[in-house]
């Protein structure tokens, strides 16, 4: 028997429509279509079919279902079952208004009027009606008690066939044809940009709802929030800037990353109301102070910061800050963070909000001493730990779990496989090429695509570098109108639908398994890995390779639909 659905979700109320149905798919012939709860819309009036039995050669049968003990009193019928007894709609009048209903709107989406004979009936599966019983445009032929279900089907066949009206049987094209409007077939584009987009919509639907976060430590006006890559911690230090403004606060929003500062600066510019003081990098605020510019790393580590300590004791009261707050405050060295609380207001109990995750100290250039929670700058900050990771799909996050922590917990959805292309380190770049190209091939937009290097600048990238033209660099990549190729020094607290992580070697040996850690993090929902499979498993260790071993080979010559 065909079936419409092939299995229906009755849901908790309809135990009486689930065992009609099964009575009738057992007894019915097989050339027979049954449909479930068939909605129909005649002008403003809507309708429901518990049961629609279209039967070839024969006609056609509105069914409508009710349970518990069904009766009436006085012309009004009622129904009693665990709720008690209550008074119902005519079931008789129901499935006689749903008929019309169907016969009106079939014959209008066909184009040919529904003559078959076509009845109307009522079944009370658990209430028993005599034989003998009759009511005024209900005869007894036109009710399935629960005896007539021991045998429905000939009932049924000869309820169409005695009081059905229509002048003929239902002819097998038209039962095809109407069983091509009930089934309402519809093929969505399963592209990968509306994949991505219904998954990402339900990852910011669960990064905003951190926002608890902020209400539950308001009280707080010190904090070190601490959690894994993807768990909204950007998405927390701009909220808590946009409330501190509301309150007529002077805030510092401060990064170290340019593309991070640039993301920053983006967020706020939208806002309609107070902005902070300052948002973007540390080193911009320094320099709008009028602190010159300077080479060489010691300059911008230590004397850069010191000058600025320097500046913060002649700034005016009113210049100074209400409070500051600092995304992957990780990155900051500590004199940095010393120069900064110098331009508080009050340095010694002004608001101080770092946002971090001390397993992604990438740069190491300060011996670690930030991501310190013990003995370094943000040491006397009440912690708040923000376990769950929301921006990633689970086969993404499960991939760098072991660089994350214990507490670590994945809450996305499942998601695409994790892509592994293994060749030699030194044609990483060449086949992150060929991925590039097959992905677009799959359905991807190429804005939704980053492709990063962990040693290396791809040649996209190194043009702009030696152009000089970092800010049309980073303006391009938040323009999001064309494929990115960067760093994944330059990437972290950024994000893309898709990363292509090109291990082309690294710098550092000891600073691997943190790169590693950023590159994979990036990308909310697929992640494609090339590289030579012993470097990597050399640079992550053990955990991190039997992890990575799940990820699903690929031949990006061979594309394939996610």
């Amino acid at each position: 028997m065909y079936c419409i659905p092939e299995e229906p979700d009755f849901g908790d109320g309809h135990a009486a429509e689930r065992a009609v149905w099964e009575k009738l798919r057992a007894c019915l012939p097989d050339d027979v279509v049954l449909a479930h709860s068939v909605q129909v819309r005649n002008g403003s009036a809507e309708h429901e079919i518990d049961l629609l039995v279209l039967w070839p050669g024969v006609g056609l049968a509105a069914i409508e279902v009710k349970g518990g003990q069904v009766g009436i009193e006085r012309g009004q019928w009622y129904q009693s079952d665990r709720s008690g007894r209550h008074n119902i709609q005519s079931p008789v009048a129901q499935s006689q208004g749903s008929l019309h209903a169907f016969k009106s709107w079939i014959g209008d989406q066909i184009g040919t009027a529904l003559t078959s004979r076509f009845a109307y009936l009522v079944c009370l599966p658990y209430t028993t009606v005599p034989a003998d019983w009759t009511l005024s445009g209900c005869p007894r032929s036109l009710i399935l008690d629960s005896g007539d279900l021991q045998s429905p089907a000939e009932k049924i066949r000869s309820a169409i066939e005695t009081e059905g009206g229509g002048a003929s049987s239902l002819a097998p094209a038209y039962l095809h044809r109407i069983t091509a409007r009930l089934e309402g077939h519809l093929d969505p584009a399963t592209t990968p940009d509306l994949n991505a987009r219904e998954l990402e919509d339900a990852q910011n639907h669960l990064t905003e709802r951190q926002k608890v976060l902020l209400t539950s430590t308001r009280a707080l006006p010190r904090i070190r929030f601490t959690g894994g890559a993807g768990s909204g911690k950007t998405w927390l230090a701009v909220e808590k800037a946009r409330q501190l403004t509301r309150q007529g606060l002077r805030v510092g929003l401060f990064c170290y990353n340019k593309g991070l500062g640039q993301h920053l600066q983006n967020q706020v510019a939208t806002w309609r109301q107070a902005k902070p003081v300052f948002t973007g990098e540390f080193h911009e605020y320094v320099r709008s102070l009028g602190v010159p510019d300077g080479s060489g790393q010691t300059y911008f580590d230590e004397e850069m910061p010191r000058l600025l300590q320097q500046k913060a004791g002649d700034l005016e009261q009113g210049r100074k800050f209400d409070a500051v707050i600092v995304d992957e405050a990780q990155d900051f060295a500590p004199l940095w963070w010393e120069a900064l609380l110098a331009c508080l207001k009050d340095p010694s109990a002004g608001q101080v909000y770092a946002f971090m995750d001390d397993r992604q100290d990438v740069y190491r250039r300060w011996g670690g001493a930030t991501a310190d929670v013990v003995h370094g700058p943000t040491a006397d900050l009440v912690p708040i730990h923000i376990d769950d990771n929301l921006r990633n799909t689970r086969r993404i996050a499960d991939t760098f779990k072991v660089f994350a922590g214990e507490h670590f917990t994945p809450r996305g959805g499942t998601g695409l496989p994790v892509r592994r292309v293994d060749c030699a380190t030194e044609d990483a770049l060449d086949v992150a090429g060929d991925c590039m190209d097959a992905l677009i091939v799959e359905g991807w937009e190429s804005n939704q695509i980053a492709l990063l290097t962990t040693r290396h600048r791809h040649p996209v990238h190194q043009d702009y570098f030696d152009r000089d033209a970092t800010q049309e660099y980073w303006r391009d990549f938040h323009a999001n109108e064309s494929e990115f190729y960067g760093h994944v020094l330059g990437f972290k607290g950024l994000e893309r639908s898709v990363v292509i992580l090109c291990v082309d070697g690294f710098k550092e040996q000891d600073r691997a398994a943190e790169q590693l850690y950023v590159g994979l993090s990036r990308a909310r929902c697929l992640l494609v890995v090339v590289g030579d499979s012993a470097l990597l498993g050399d640079a992550g260790g053990p955990e991190f390779a039997r992890a990575f071993a799940d990820a699903q080979q690929w031949d990006p010559a061979v594309p394939s639909l996610p």
